[in-house]
């Protein structure tokens, strides 16, 4: 799953520990989201849109090969 979490955060000048409190997670669960090495469960990835006041497909998007469409 890609994400835009890293460049919606700073533009909201968040930091990662920011960003993790506002969503009740540790900071390195932030950071393995924005190097794609982890990916949020739909709660979590709906609270985070909501800080970001984007809907939850601006934020993540699946590509081809996730979807099965090669």
């Amino acid at each position: 799953m890609e994400t835009r979490i890293k460049e919606l955060r700073e533009k909201h000048g968040l930091t990662q520990q920011q960003l993790a409190d506002l969503v009740d997670v540790t900071r390195q669960t932030i950071l393995f989201m924005e190097k794609g090495k982890y990916n949020p469960s739909l709660r979590l990835a709906w609270m985070i849109a909501q800080v970001f006041n984007e809907p939850i497909e601006n934020v993540y998007s699946f590509d081809d090969e996730m979807r099965g469409e090669n």
